[in-house]
């Protein structure tokens, strides 16, 4: 058992914090940037989000591979932080920069920029976020510094999500395009200097003499490349079902469905002994029950936290009439997620990961419905109930992310191979698809709704939508990822066998 130093835990915790002055900024104000300062159409945006989410199913497996096997004297993870990070400041100032293009351009301009922000944030990422899975190799000390972690995120994104209105009004003067530009400039020194501590104060221990590849990178991903359309296909099926919502693209979903459940079923059956490394850690993923459970898991809890945060600022702006109000109700969110974040580790030790995840997920989801009947301006009943669901809704993350772990040691003591690289690459991968989701979600119910940000005629006929966008819409998708969480088989006395199991056998390795 390996216990981590508090500072340590810091450490790590503030690469988080700077990943979401990018993330919880892109998530929550991305969308009203583009449609209210940006000027693209609420349409346009939506398409923008679902098909740049289509390059992260590829990009974030590409990097998880290749992290796993990345070898250097700082480790495997730890180097991509460091060399990723001026990338992700750049894109994060051009992201929110708006140029004197014409709306073609512009529309041109968006995705460029918006896609170099989710490669850049995939290089720094998925490395991040797999470093969680070797810095210690027991569980319960990942459940801690996942909240740790997750505490860090909050507190970034309190920065973003609570003063960003008041630094664009300050820095822009009037000019809220100036003032997004400037105010990113500010939030890209202060990411540097949090990835730098993160870098250096980390370290891994948790190595597996299977981890490295036995044949070379530029072949393992030409043989990513032949299973390009498994991956590609239920991504473009989902995004088609979701955008278009028409007959032949149900029809599509389902058929593309169906035959992704047939493939795992053949998968199953190949022997391990006719594949290369990296088709084997494919295999290992599809046949991994818990990976498979939490990739939806994950993908649920992003869209129910997505749409909520996503729609505050249209919320705030439009139904309580006070824009700057919804930068002081993220302050409070965010502080009472640094609390829901912490106690995590506590509530996990007594009732378990998944029960206490399916107690979060209904808890949270039923909060949320309240929205629906509160009068918008009863400001006391909005930041209360808000506030209540947001401290069961930070523990969604926080055990994710610890779950993964979880699964990465069932991958190992299974199979015998250990990709935490690519099983925590699907963890990024579906929490930006389900933020890309959720953002475009919003956008289509506004859109659906009559809205648009630059007629304020529009604006009265979408109010409805705005409602049912902080309450059932949302709501869903946490009670869905509480049926699904059933079905998860890791408790915590498996992961205690595991753990134990798996640290006889790196005994038994190290000794020969």
């Amino acid at each position: 058992m390996t216990k981590l130093h508090i500072k340590e835990k810091l450490s790590y915790a503030m690469g988080d914090a700077a990943a979401n002055l990018v993330w919880r900024g892109a998530l929550a104000y991305l969308a009203v940037f583009y449609t209210d300062t940006f000027g693209l159409t609420a349409a346009a945006a939506a398409l923008l989000f679902l098909v740049v989410r289509l390059s992260d199913g590829i990009s974030d497996i590409i990097m998880g591979m290749i992290a796993d096997r990345t070898q250097t004297k700082w480790g495997k993870f730890r180097p991509w932080i460091l060399w990723s990070t001026p990338l992700l400041a750049l894109f994060m100032i051009l992201c929110f920069t708006t140029p004197n293009f014409s709306d073609t351009n512009k529309l041109i301009y968006a995705y460029i920029t918006y896609i170099g922000l989710t490669l850049a944030y995939t290089l720094n990422n998925v490395p991040y976020s797999a470093l969680m899975g070797v810095m210690t190799p027991d569980d319960k000390e990942r459940t801690s510094l996942s909240g740790f972690r997750f505490a860090g995120a909050f507190a970034g994104g309190l920065l973003v999500m609570g003063f960003l209105p008041d630094l664009v009004s300050l820095f822009g003067q009037g000019d809220s395009a100036l003032g997004y530009q400037r105010t990113m400039y500010f939030f890209a020194f202060i990411l540097t200097i949090l990835m730098l501590i993160t870098f250096s104060g980390t370290k891994e221990r948790v190595t597996s003499k299977h981890e490295s590849a036995s044949t070379s990178l530029k072949q393992e991903l030409l043989d990513l490349s032949k299973s390009l359309p498994f991956i590609v296909l239920p991504l473009l099926a989902m995004t088609l079902f979701f955008y278009f919502r028409e007959v032949y693209s149900g029809l599509f979903f389902c058929v593309t469905m169906i035959g992704v459940g047939l493939l795992i079923q053949r998968v199953k059956k190949i022997d391990s002994n006719q594949l290369s490394s990296s088709q084997v850690d494919m295999v290992n993923l599809l046949t991994n029950k818990p990976w498979l459970i939490l990739l939806g898991i994950g993908f649920l809890t992003m869209m129910f936290n997505g749409v909520k945060y996503g729609v505050i600022a249209y919320y705030f702006k439009y139904q309580l009439g006070d824009e700057l109000l919804a930068g002081k109700y993220f302050i409070a969110l965010l502080v009472i997620s640094i609390f829901g974040a912490l106690s995590t580790d506590f509530f996990a030790r007594y009732l378990g990961k998944s029960r206490l995840l399916i107690i979060s997920l209904i808890l949270s989801g039923s909060l949320t419905v309240g929205f629906y009947w509160i009068p918008t301006d009863n400001l006391l009943a909005v930041f209360a109930l808000g506030c209540s669901a947001e401290f069961f809704a930070a523990m969604m993350p926080t055990l994710y992310f610890s779950m993964l772990g979880d699964s990465a040691d069932y991958s190992e003591w299974k199979n015998g191979r250990r990709a935490t690289g690519l099983i925590y690459s699907a963890g990024t991968f579906v929490q930006k698809t389900g933020g890309g989701f959720a953002g475009a979600l919003v956008l289509v119910v506004l859109s659906n709704y009559g809205y648009n940000g630059m007629d304020l005629t529009t604006i009265s006929g979408a109010l409805p939508g705005m409602t049912l966008l902080m309450s059932w819409i949302p709501a869903s998708f946490a009670f869905a990822g509480a049926l699904l969480m059933l079905m998860y088989p890791l408790t915590n006395h498996h992961n205690e066998i595991i753990s134990a199991e798996l640290d006889q056998r790196r005994l038994v390795t190290s000794t020969i």
